[in-house]
């Protein structure tokens, strides 16, 4: 007897793997952002909902702020819990990119910002420093 559409198969299409992986709440969801052509799958763009992904492949998915960059680890056979979902795929970050500066505007000396050099003990303001008055 000839094999079922679904056996014997060693890709699945990526807005269903999408969608059991628990990367949205609906399979037409996974298909939108997939056609508005925001993942790669090797650092290949695809805008086709039905692209085969494989095992060992990696997407990139631009998803709630971030960029995950995930290697798939195996196909889904149904959408299951997501402590299944979560077997599906390994993040593996950004390993090209440099590591950013821990201050999120850049490092404390740029053109924008300079620390304010130390006033003089001679160039103080005599008397109290005025402040507004609370109405």
């Amino acid at each position: 007897m000839p094999a079922g559409p679904a056996e014997d198969r060693d890709w699945q299409r990526l807005d269903q793997w999408l969608w059991c992986a628990r990367f949205m709440k609906a399979r037409a969801d996974c298909a939108r952002l997939v056609g508005a052509g925001m993942l790669r799958i090797n650092r290949q763009p695809t805008d086709k909902p039905h692209a085969r992904l494989r095992v060992g492949d990696v997407i990139t998915l631009p998803l709630r702020g971030r960029v995950l960059v995930l290697e798939v680890l195996a196909l889904a056979v149904r959408r299951g819990p997501a402590s299944e979902a979560r077997l599906l795929y390994r993040e593996t970050g950004q390993p090209n990119d440099p590591p950013g500066p821990t201050d999120p505007c850049g490092s404390s000396e740029t053109a924008a910002y300079r620390p304010a050099e130390p006033i003089p003990p001679g160039h103080l303001p005599p008397g109290p420093i005025p402040t507004r008055s609370p109405r």
